[in-house]
């Protein structure tokens, strides 16, 4: 029999020191290859944050096989942990696609439990290990970060087997599997929701969580609406599924769904505003740069320097400084406040509640009106679309009081639809103008050799 082969990394304090790629061979398998390999590419990053060197690109790619090949591990083990599960609850039995003891309800704690461990090894083996900043914040945000995204990607698969098999029971109606059958369904939710979840926890970024945040609240205030005991919620505003009229699962789901989307919230600020404190330092030196060639110039031209430019140029330096830290307020506290909202309902304490959901508001209000003052050299298409959801936004606010044109449900859900709209587009913006910074930096570290290239022809 063959034996298998891995990828062998060795790295040794020169190497680290040097810059230099790891030695890789692929005979002899070694369990801590992943972590090395992300390590360097760690060490890469860190060393070179506005640019990324033909090292780091290697390592980054050999980084990725191994994960695939990690995750395909785990859907293996995810599928013989549902498989094994179903042989032992169904022996004997015709289980339906859902309802009491079915397939749907079996096939939701497979996948909850396949998808938290899978995320586990992903998030701690590999994520964790290529963003080693992460791992220097302190040890309580670590810990709310960890659990938060394991509530997030176990629900996600939770809910998914349960609506999944809910709709396949709609369109089979009364159908039954024996128990073979039943237990390769749960295999494969096993297998799928490990394979996923692992996946997502290697190579979590800002815009993944963007997206798993939209997912998993979309998520949770559906099942919440589906679960409500009074169905006629949606006349008053969303908060009514979070209190105990709405009935105990709608409850727990609403109020969970909340409070742990907006410690997903904090997760992700810590994302977007890293790469930001990374443009924000060019965009100074950029500055900086400008200012001491206008100052040069008019030195040239009229001998000395104007007595009104250094004051001019202070002005200019803090109008064009960015403001990272009030990007980072505002988003912490639209986290806290949502979780806030989750924390107190409305049937326990309505000013509270009224007071979370306002101060969220307002952080959201104050993000859209102050980017141009508190990203200054970002794209101006984006100042406008920030403009723009600000008008939207109060423009709605103002067709429920004191129009009365509609109820507050309607409120909410254009507000929820204006909110992921605008972060899903800022985190792109962000993606691009850090790409550009990556672009420049390439350019001008390769425009020495060009230069000799051209000065030899």
């Amino acid at each position: 029999m063959a034996r298998s082969r891995r990828w062998q990394v060795r790295l040794d304090d020169d190497a680290a020191e040097t810059g230099e790629l790891p030695e890789v061979t692929d005979t002899t398998p070694t369990h801590g290859a992943a972590r090395r390999l992300a390590a360097f590419a760690a060490s890469e990053e860190a060393a070179h944050p506005a640019t990324t060197t033909p090292e780091q690109r290697e390592s980054q790619a050999k980084l990725q096989v191994l994960i695939e090949s990690r995750a395909i591990w785990s859907a293996i083990i995810g599928g013989v942990l549902g498989l094994g599960f179903g042989l032992v609850v169904f022996p004997g039995e015709r289980p339906a696609l859902a309802g009491d003891g079915s397939i749907q309800f079996f096939g939701a704690i497979v996948g909850g439990v396949t998808a938290g461990l899978a995320f586990l090894l992903g998030y701690s083996l590999n994520a964790r290990m290529a963003n080693i900043w992460l791992g220097e914040r302190p040890r309580i945000r670590q810990l709310l970060d960890t659990v938060s995204l394991l509530v997030v990607h176990s629900s996600i698969a939770v809910m998914g087997a349960l609506g999944l098999f809910r709709v396949f029971q709609e369109a089979f109606v009364g159908l039954t599997v024996d128990y073979i059958a039943g237990a390769v369904l749960l295999c494969i939710v096993g297998a799928v929701a490990a394979y996923f979840s692992f996946n997502s926890g290697a190579r979590i970024n800002a815009f993944s969580l963007s997206t798993l945040l939209g997912v998993f609240m979309a998520s949770g205030v559906l099942v919440s609406m589906l679960f409500a005991e009074n169905p006629f919620w949606w006349h008053v505003m969303f908060s009514e599924l979070g209190t105990g009229q709405a009935g105990l699962t709608s409850f727990w789901t609403f109020n969970t769904t909340l409070v742990v989307s907006g410690a997903i919230i904090t997760t992700l600020t810590a994302f977007i505003t890293r790469d930001l404190e990374t443009w924000a330092e060019h965009v100074r030196r950029r500055h900086v740069r400008r200012l001491q060639h206008e100052r040069e110039a008019r030195r040239a031209v009229r001998g000395k320097v104007p007595l009104s430019l250094p004051l001019r140029q202070a002005v200019s330096r803090h109008i064009r400084s960015p403001r990272i830290r009030m990007v980072r307020i505002g988003m912490i506290g639209m986290g806290a406040s949502l979780a806030g909202v989750g924390l107190v309902p409305v049937n326990l304490h309505n000013e509270v509640h009224a007071t979370f959901t306002a101060l969220f508001g307002l952080f959201f209000l104050m993000l859209l009106i102050g980017m141009p003052y508190w990203l200054p050299g970002f794209p101006r298409t984006f100042y406008l679309l920030s403009i723009i959801a600000a008008g939207v936004l109060l423009f709605a606010g103002s067709l429920w009081w004191p129009i009365g044109y509609y109820n507050l449900t309607s409120l909410e859900l254009i507000g929820a639809a204006i909110l992921f709209s605008w972060l899903i587009v800022f985190i792109r913006n962000i993606a691009a103008v850090v790409a550009e910074l990556q672009g420049e930096a390439d350019a001008a570290r390769h425009l020495p050799d060009e230069e000799r290239s051209a000065g030899g022809g």
